[in-house]
């Protein structure tokens, strides 16, 4: 089909613009807009994943439009196998947090145009093949979470952190204004440092254009790798919540409203990473391979300091915030590893992560309307009156702490299998290591909220899902299974992006054979680390 790429970057958007024309009164028609702008992605994303010729690879399903021609500024849409999947997340994502977002009543109408347009910027940086463009939806995709935080968020009691805390002072700690305007400095100093990445890839590409396939068949100085790659490594980790440039991250998650958490771990923090793999590893290898092992030993940082501070924490959305910051250190470090088994677990980790955290917060979100509390000590036994969410968020935790039969268990064997095959093959055991105290702190607090006595006081009368709310864990839940049972689903996508720009990489890290080999995960499924055992 012409342009399917289009249609989806472009159908929140244009979703976003007829919400313009409607009433705010007519609340339905509101709902009903943006439920249809988001249906449409998810469709098309669907559409994508169906013809995309994943024995031929490469980008398809080409489209070009003339911007800027005399600066080599085109919008140029094309997909890869690592584009498939992503595509897939964020539409699952987009549709499941409209549906959540069914009982939002304070400025409704604009919430839904900030949500859809924050989307449509996403799903252009996983399709942009311009590099100019590329950071175009980068911008628009973070920066409606200033309002959506700041306007729609809540407060809570938390202490100013990070390298910018003296601007954190005019602000009252723990509001929402201050969640909002940490993430959104934060991110553009990030942005900051990509944009100058940028134009000395422009400048140094001889053709001086932006086209991402011309940039990857330059041979830049080694002198400017050197500048470019941790500039963007830097700038993007800032989104992926690379430490210690992660700070933003768990007062945004803590203050946003479940719709937007949803997204903001589901699928934005994945830009970051997107943008360390697609920008910085295939533009700029030869800096990239000698970068790698600090990539790898700041990953292992991200892994078990995350996993340690959300052991440590008293509310339940700070304890999936912190979470996040673990799971993406996993992400991380299945780039720095540079062999396919470790890149191919982090595009796995991405999208086995985005399911899960948009099952997380859609959980959290309900359990603090009917509880409002999100303080683990005050909650307990909430599985005797309220037992499909106790169910879905069991399921979540086991894949968060990588149970087989899980998507979260596929992504973690492989990036560990590639560390142990990396040259720094000791970037496996703090991982392993992080992973276990994963397990020690969402099964307490698991037990804790949901598994204990049967709750007393105003608890006992507490609902279980219903209506709208059963869309976000039927569909998540549901994808968090087959995608573990099924890994195949997906990496057959991801392995042919992989071993394309693999071949890419200095001979000197090219430590294993890139030939795909079978590997018996859960349940007697066979499918591709892209690495011989």
């Amino acid at each position: 089909m012409n342009h399917l790429l289009a249609i989806t970057v472009a159908a929140p958007a244009i979703a976003a613009a007829a919400l313009l024309f409607i009433p705010n009164s007519n609340r339905i028609a509101v709902r009903l807009v943006s439920l249809i702008g988001s249906v449409i992605s998810l469709v098309t994303s669907i559409w994508v994943a169906l013809i995309y010729d994943r024995a031929l690879g490469g980008l398809q399903l080409l489209e070009t439009f003339p911007l800027v021609p005399s600066l080599g500024i085109h919008l140029k849409l094309a997909v890869d196998g690592w584009g498939v999947p992503l595509l897939l997340l964020t539409g699952v994502i987009l549709a499941t947090g409209v549906i959540t977002s069914w009982t939002v009543n304070k400025r409704d109408k604009e919430f839904f145009m900030l949500l859809l347009v924050l989307v449509a910027g996403v799903f252009g940086v996983f399709v942009s093949q311009d590099l100019f463009v590329f950071f175009l939806f980068y911008e628009i995709a973070v920066l409606p979470m200033y309002l959506l935080i700041g306007i729609w968020g809540s407060s809570h009691e938390v202490e100013p952190s990070g390298p910018f805390k003296f601007v954190w002072k005019r602000f009252k700690v723990g509001s929402r204004e201050y969640a909002a305007m940490k993430l959104t400095l934060m991110l553009l100093v990030g942005s900051a440092a990509i944009m100058v990445a940028m134009l000395l890839l422009w400048a140094n590409s001889g053709a001086r254009t932006f086209d991402l396939q011309v940039l990857e068949a330059t041979k830049f100085p080694i002198a400017v790798q050197h500048v470019i790659f941790p500039l963007v490594w830097l700038g993007f980790g800032t989104l992926a919540g690379v430490f210690p440039f992660h700070t933003w991250s768990p007062d945004g998650h803590a203050s946003a409203p479940t719709a937007v958490s949803m997204l903001h771990a589901g699928v934005l923090m994945k830009l970051g990473a997107f943008g360390v793999l697609r920008i910085g590893m295939v533009l700029v290898p030869d800096a990239a391979a000698i970068w790698a092992p600090l990539v790898g030993a700041v990953a292992v940082v991200n892994i078990l300091y995350g996993a340690l501070c959300a052991a440590s924490q008293k509310d339940l959305k700070y304890i999936i915030a912190y979470s996040s910051v673990s799971h993406m250190g996993v992400v991380m470090l299945g780039i720095a590893t540079m062999n396919a088994a470790g890149w191919n677990g982090a595009v796995y980790q991405m999208v086995a992560h985005g399911i899960m955290t948009g099952l997380f917060f859609a959980l959290v979100g309900l359990v603090y309307e009917r509880a409002h509390t999100r303080t683990i000590a005050k909650m307990g036994g909430f599985a005797h009156v309220m037992p499909a969410v106790a169910g879905f968020f069991t399921l979540a935790c086991l894949s968060s702490l990588g149970l087989p039969g899980t998507a979260g268990f596929v992504a973690e064997f492989m990036v560990f299998a590639g560390a142990a095959k990396s040259v720094n093959w000791w970037w496996a055991i703090p991982g392993v290591l992080g992973a276990f105290v994963t397990a020690v702190y969402v099964l307490r607090a698991v037990k804790t909220i949901f598994w204990g006595p049967k709750p007393e006081g105003h608890f006992e009368h507490l609902e279980d899902a219903h209506s709208t709310e059963w869309a976000a864990p039927l569909v998540l839940g549901t994808l968090l299974v087959v995608f573990g049972f099924f890994p195949r689903v997906l990496l057959d996508f991801i392995d042919v992006a992989s071993q394309e720009n693999l071949r890419r990489m200095p001979a000197q890290v090219a430590t294993a054979p890139l030939t795909p080999s079978g590997v018996e995960g859960p349940g007697g499924i066979t499918f591709s680390t892209g690495v011989t055992p």
